[in-house]
């Protein structure tokens, strides 16, 4: 099983961070902070939870100016990189939001090292307008990291982040900034701009059906751009989107030895199964291949979610594929004993599905 992200704050970890602090201010209290860090509740905190700990164990500690404090923080920032750099905003986060100048500029300094856009978001609810004029003065910035900061920061779903519920219902002050960033050259920049349109298609899927038409053929960065930011309406098979990116209507194809090697499984076991695509027509026609499982909710209720396999080109070989699919239990998703489906949907349209089902593992032995 993986390592909890909360153990990124381990002991190693403190013993670098103080030392490189207390090379830059020598008056800094190693043993008060660590003191204040290992309370009765240190051990029962999630990530993000130890980040803000942090944050507030570290205040006291440092120069009671503001900027003088973030002055002291911007000085090791190069090196100190990282996700669990992220209480450097945090900090801004908490304390800032009195003194905007100093804010925005450590913002820019510790986006670079680590990230910001979880900082940013309690400045967007409390004055959109001026930072929005300045999330959109970063996105013109030289530096990758300045300008993901400029749309990663105003996604209204960002994962582990405060929703930001004015933007889910009226995201207009978010599209300058995702206009003048559609063409980025740098790859960490696209995708944050794709998943900046993925979350607003969620809520205002016909806007973003618009700007992927009116953007499409600007350049093979902006198509890319457009095509990962619309992936959540092809799982739901809005059919213009479809026609936009050229995948066929009506696939000419069909599934044979669609076979699955379980139909009875534990939760936490694998689940092996294969099928292949023929053609009943020779001509070449774009395909979206996913599969798609149907899970047992709590509720009693199934709820489906696709995966993608691949899209490309078919011209007339079929073509067969084999997945592995985990039913391990994790954080984002916990598994429940009933009746399952594993689906074939090509564009769009289910082409074939088989039962299986879940059970405990004392129950299969």
């Amino acid at each position: 099983m993986a390592e909890p992200l909360a153990n990124l704050y381990s002991p190693a970890f403190f013993e670098s961070f103080t030392a490189t602090l207390i090379e830059e201010y020598p008056m800094f209290d190693q043993d008060a902070f660590l003191t204040a860090i290992y309370d009765e509740q240190w051990s029962k905190r999630s990530l993000k939870e130890r980040m803000r700990h942090i944050t507030l164990s570290l205040k006291p500690l440092l120069p009671t100016d503001y900027s003088q404090s973030i002055t002291l923080l911007k000085a090791i920032a190069p090196k100190c990189r990282g996700l669990e750099y992220l209480f450097f905003s945090d900090f801004v986060e908490v304390y800032g939001q009195e003194d905007w100048a100093t804010s925005m500029d450590a913002f820019e300094h510790f986006t670079v090292s680590s990230s910001a856009e979880f900082a940013v978001r309690p400045f967007i609810e409390r004055q959109p307008q001026k930072m929005m004029a300045q999330m959109l003065q970063w996105s013109e910035s030289d530096n990758e990291h300045i300008r993901r900061l400029a749309s990663e920061g105003c996604r209204p779903r960002l994962p582990w982040g405060k929703t930001l519920v004015a933007f889910k219902e009226d995201p207009s002050p978010i599209l300058p900034i995702l206009d003048r960033l559609k063409d980025d050259v740098a790859v960490y920049v696209q995708k944050s701009v794709a998943n900046n349109l993925n979350d607003i298609s969620k809520d205002h899927p016909e806007l973003i059906k618009k700007i992927a038409t009116d953007w499409y053929g600007h350049s093979k960065r902006t198509d890319w751009i457009i095509k990962h930011g619309c992936r959540g309406l092809l799982r739901n098979s809005h059919a213009e989107v479809f026609a936009l990116f050229g995948f066929v209507a009506t696939p000419a194809v069909t599934i044979a030895d669609f076979q699955i090697a379980h139909h009875t499984l534990a939760i936490g076991a694998t689940l092996p199964f294969s099928f292949t695509i023929v053609p009943t027509s020779p001509i070449k026609q774009k395909l979206r291949i996913e599969f798609a499982i149907d899970y047992m909710k709590a509720n009693g209720k199934t709820s489906r979610k696709l995966f993608k396999i691949s899209d490309f080109t078919f011209a007339g070989t079929a073509r067969t594929y084999t997945r592995n699919h985990s039913f391990q239990n994790r954080t984002t998703r916990k598994h429940y004993v009933g009746a399952h489906q594993v689906a074939i949907i090509i564009n769009g349209i289910e082409f074939a599905v088989l039962p299986f089902s879940l059970h405990t593992a004392d129950t299969l032995h």
